[in-house]
C-alpha cells in the first residue's frame, strides 16, 4: 500500500522542524493578541463556492467534492478564510466582541498537479482579523510575517503590495481592464474569455505565457482607485515604511479569490534561488455579509507551510535532534524490571529516560545509546545489583560514578535534569 498521489507522510525525522515553525508562528500569534481557532475539515460546497467564487479554479478544477449517503454535496476545505467566517457568523462572535483576531494551522485540500513543494494536502499557517476597517491592521499583518520570517532564518524577504480598490472604484477599473482585454481577446486562454464577464480581474491572475505576455501593459488598479482606498493603501505604505519592512508596490499583484478588496499582499524570499512566494493575504470587507453576517471589515492571510518548510531546509536551519537525558542499560530480568519502573517515574518527573527491552548485549545496547544521543547512561547488570552499586556514565567526559538502588530517582533528577 502507497500514499494517494499529492499526499505524504511526515516522518519522525523531519517533524522536529515543522514543530519550530509552530511554536514561533504560535508565539508570535500571542504576542499580537491572535485567538486560536480550530476549523473542520469538510463544510458543504455552497461555503466555498460563495465565498471564493464559482468561476475559480479552486471551484472548478481543484476541490475534493462528494456527496454524502443523503446527497448533500461536501468539501474538504480548499482554503481556511472561508470557515472561519463561517463561524464567526454561526456562532455570533461578532455579539460579543466585534473585533476578533484569529490563527488556525492545519491541512489544506486541492487536486492540483503534484510537483516540488506543492501537494494535494498541504498545510497553512492562516491568521484573520475582524471587525477593522483601519490600514494599520493591513500593515501589521505584513509586519507580523516579516518578524515570524526574521525569527525563522529566511534572509532577503521583500514584501509586495497592491490595492485592487473597493466596490466604489472597482466599477471603473473593470470597465478599463475589460476594454483594454477586448483587444487581446486572440492571445486569451479559454478560462480567461469565460472569465471576462464573470470576474476580469481573475484574468490577471492567469498563469498560461500568452495570457501573461498579451496583459504587461494593462492598467493597473492603483490608477482607478477612489480617495478613501488611495488613502488607505498611502498609510499601509507609510507604516511599513516607519517599520523598516522591505516592500515594494507591484502593479500586477492579484490574488486568485473573488472576494478580496483594498490591500494584497505576497511576501517573497530568494532563498531559493528563484524568488518565490511563501505567504499572501489581503483585505475581504464584504465576504462576512455576503455569506449572510453583518457588514464586517476583515482581512487575513495564509502561510503555505510546506513552501516555509523546504526554505528552511534549503538553508539548512534544521533543529538539532533531541537529546536523551537517560538511557538505561539494562541485563537481565530483574534489572530490566528495575529498569522499567525507574524510567516510568523520571519520565513522569520531566527526564527524558529510555530503556531497550528486547534483551540486547551490552555492546549492542551502548551502540542503541550512541545512537539515541543520551548523555547519560546507567548500568543495571546482575552484578551491579548485587554490589548496590548501578554506574552512571556520561557518554561526553566518559566519567562514571556509582549509585545506590535504592537512590536511583532522587539522584538522576538531581544530576542530570535540566
Amino acid at each position: 500500500m502507497q500514499t494517494i498521489r499529492g499526499f505524504r507522510d511526515i516522518l519522525p525525522e523531519n517533524i522536529a522542524l515543522w514543530q519550530k515553525v509552530e511554536k514561533e508562528a504560535t508565539r508570535l500569534f500571542k504576542q499580537f493578541g491572535y485567538e486560536e481557532i480550530r476549523i473542520p475539515i469538510l463544510e458543504k460546497t455552497e461555503l466555498f463556492a460563495r465565498s471564493i467564487g464559482e468561476v475559480t479554479d479552486i471551484v472548478e478544477k481543484e476541490m475534493y467534492t462528494f456527496a454524502d449517503r443523503k446527497g448533500d454535496k461536501l468539501t474538504l476545505r480548499p482554503e481556511a478564510t472561508a470557515s472561519i467566517v463561517r463561524s464567526y457568523i454561526q456562532h455570533k462572535m461578532y455579539a460579543a466582541e466585534p473585533v476578533r483576531k484569529f490563527y488556525t494551522i492545519g491541512p489544506m485540500f486541492r487536486r492540483e498537479r503534484p510537483q516540488k513543494g506543492r501537494y494535494r494536502q498541504f498545510y497553512q499557517i492562516d491568521a484573520e482579523v475582524f471587525g477593522v476597517e483601519s490600514a494599520y491592521v493591513d500593515a501589521e499583518l505584513v509586519f507580523i510575517l516579516n518578524e515570524l520570517f526574521t525569527a525563522l532564518g529566511l534572509s532577503d524577504l521583500k514584501a509586495h503590495i497592491n490595492s485592487l480598490g473597493c466596490a466604489e472604484c472597482r466599477p471603473s477599473y473593470q470597465k478599463a481592464l475589460l476594454d483594454f482585454i477586448s483587444t487581446k481577446t486572440e492571445h486569451l486562454c479559454e478560462n480567461c474569455l469565460r472569465r471576462m464577464d464573470k470576474n476580469p480581474l481573475r484574468i490577471l491572475d492567469c498563469k498560461v505565457e500568452s495570457c501573461a505576455n498579451a496583459l504587461t501593459d494593462a492598467p493597473a488598479t492603483l490608477d482607478h482607485l477612489c480617495s478613501a482606498c488611495d488613502d488607505h493603501f498611502n498609510t499601509v505604505k507609510r507604516a511599513l515604511e516607519q517599520q523598516n519592512v522591505a516592500f515594494t508596490v507591484d502593479k500586477s499583484l492579484v490574488r486568485g479569490l473573488d472576494y478580496y478588496t483594498r490591500t494584497a499582499f505576497e511576501i517573497l524570499t530568494t532563498n531559493l534561488g528563484a524568488q518565490s512566494a511563501v505567504a499572501g493575504g489581503g483585505r475581504y470587507d464584504r465576504l462576512t455579509e455576503e455569506l449572510g453576517g453583518p457588514p464586517t471589515p476583515a482581512i487575513g492571510f495564509a502561510i503555505g507551510y510546506d513552501r516555509l518548510v523546504e526554505v528552511m531546509e534549503a538553508l539548512d536551519n534544521v533543529p538539532t535532534p533531541d537529546v536523551l537525558d537517560l538511557f538505561i542499560l539494562t541485563l537481565g530480568d530483574d534489572a530490566t524490571h528495575k529498569g522499567y519502573i525507574w524510567a516510568s517515574e523520571l519520565n513522569r518527573m520531566g527526564l527524558r529516560c529510555e530503556v531497550d527491552y528486547r534483551g540486547k548485549s551490552m555492546k549492542a545496547l551502548m551502540k542503541r545509546a550512541n545512537k539515541l544521543n543520551a548523555r547519560h547512561v546507567l548500568i543495571v547488570g546482575e552484578d551491579e545489583l548485587a554490589k548496590n552499586a548501578l554506574i552512571l556514565r556520561n557518554m561526553t567526559t566518559k566519567e562514571q560514578t556509582d549509585i545506590q538502588v535504592d537512590q536511583v530517582v532522587d539522584t538522576c533528577l538531581a544530576r542530570l535534569k535540566p
